[in-house]
């Protein structure tokens, strides 16, 4: 297949400001979205630093500290403030914890996650996919829907059928996206008001309210197989979940309690299932504004699985699906910032940190820096099918972390976003309406801020 000039379109970012802004305007611009504070120098600095009362922040961006920061886990921990955020609605679990609790509690899980194979999963991720299309419909023509719920839900439905395996209905999605979303702007105003070195002013126990609505949606599944399994030895299904029940402590050999299954079940859904629908979005909204790309992507799909269906060799064929997958990722990181603590004395770049200060890998910003990246803010998937691409996707581009905390379910959310979108492009054309564009805000995670509409035709309608 031949290779046509790549789509010449830069999507929508947060203009950056001339100048770094001023103490009272970072606040105000962060108030919103932690992009929206930053300014021209920020996608093109080596290193930045940031000084807040109390708290000492740099932003190391030159490629060789953030393999270094990334990599030394025990010398650059999960930042307290980050875990103080994520607490209400993940508990201290593996994202969370730090040094020899994370060993022990990763060692716990790694046999659940061999429930999220490749090839084992792809029949639940195609199901769930059938499954949004049929809410969309294909019968009718043309209809203009915001898209960010519906993905919501197709990434929920998938890690629920992997975790419990049952399908997430409609109502159980709804209540999810609704709090999640509030979860996150709560959180979002709780931690500036923390970085300045003020109480949080309530949005601290508004946060935890919101992360309670979202765990009533799957508390009851939880509870309910907990006391079978440990009451009666009854196994309900060989899935995750089962699997977290039967994990022991690799010291003490003692079970998670079911407050701390809750918080294990908790990060995998809301992790696997919040990243996933912030991608699959994004990726949605590339592709409808890049028409004659969104064509190539469907030829590919229809090429490879027109008799055969969706097969784990069809899809590692899916060349042009997965780049555009890792492009939309390298634009649009799900997490875009990622704070570390420093636990010992360090320099870089000449400069003295101490024990205590905050220091944020950036994916948005690495993955958007010229030094790194021809055209950092063009949409451009073909990018990865040459030598400098294939050189800095190792290199600088980290979407789900690097070093020894990677993302355990990077390849699951890769794998998902690729059948969901193929899926879509082989039953729908999709077009950005005329002077529709989504802005991305950046909380907890990366998401548009007033949803992102979508024309939606059926193939052949």
């Amino acid at each position: 297949m031949s290779k046509p000039a790549a789509c010449p379109f830069v999507p929508p970012f947060p203009a950056p400001h001339k100048t770094r802004s001023s103490f009272l305007a970072r606040f105000v611009r962060s108030w919103m979205s932690w992009i929206h504070g930053l300014f021209e120098n920020s996608y093109t600095m080596l290193m930045g630093e940031i000084r807040m009362p109390g708290l000492h922040i740099f932003i190391p961006n030159e490629l060789p500290l953030v393999e270094r920061v990334m990599n030394e886990a025990k010398a650059f921990p999960k930042h307290a403030m980050m875990v103080e955020v994520l607490e209400p609605a993940i508990g201290i679990s593996t994202f969370t914890a730090n040094g020899e609790d994370w060993e022990q509690q990763r060692a716990m899980i790694n046999p659940a996650f061999q429930h999220t194979a490749l090839a084992k999963t792809l029949p639940l991720m195609c199901d769930a996919a059938r499954a949004l299309i049929e809410r969309i419909g294909t019968d009718g023509g043309e209809r203009v829907i915001d898209i960010d719920p519906l993905m919501t839900h197709v990434a929920a439905d998938i890690i629920f059928r992997t975790l419990f395996s049952v399908p997430l209905d409609a109502a159980g999605s709804a209540v999810i996206h609704r709090r999640f979303n509030r979860f996150q702007r709560f959180a979002q105003s709780g931690a500036v008001f923390r970085l300045y070195g003020l109480p949080t002013f309530g949005y601290k126990g508004r946060s935890e309210r919101e992360a309670r609505g979202i765990h009533e949606v799957f508390a009851g599944i939880v509870q309910d197989r907990y006391r079978r399994f440990h009451g009666a030895g009854e196994v309900v299904h060989r899935d995750i979940l089962q699997s977290l029940f039967e994990a022991r402590h690799p010291v003490s050999g003692a079970p998670f309690t079911v407050r701390q299954v809750m918080e294990q079940v908790s990060l995998i859904f809301l992790a696997g299932h919040e990243t996933s629908a912030s991608l699959m979005s994004w990726a949605t909204y590339l592709l409808a504004e890049c028409g004659a790309l969104q064509q190539r992507m469907r030829d590919e799909v229809v090429h490879l699985t027109g008799e055969r269906g969706f097969t784990m060799d069809a899809l590692k064929a899916m060349t042009l699906t997965r780049n555009v997958v890792r492009e939309t990722l390298r634009l649009y990181p799900p997490v875009a910032f990622l704070p570390r603590d420093t636990v010992c004395p360090v320099t870089m770049r000449g400069k003295p940190i101490a024990p205590g200060d905050m220091l944020v890998i950036s994916p948005w910003l690495v993955q958007r820096n010229a030094r790194n990246w021809r055209d950092p803010h063009a949409f451009d998937p073909d990018r990865f099918e040459e030598p400098d691409g294939q050189e800095m996707l190792k290199k600088a581009w980290l979407p789900f972390g690097k070093g020894p905390r990677l993302c355990i379910g990077a390849g699951f959310a890769q794998q998902e976003a690729m059948v969901v979108l193929a899926h879509l492009v082989r039953h729908f054309c999709l077009a950005s309406p005329a002077g529709d564009k989504p802005e991305p805000v950046s909380r907890l995670t990366l998401r548009p801020r007033n949803g992102i509409r979508i024309a939606l035709k059926p193939i052949g309608g």
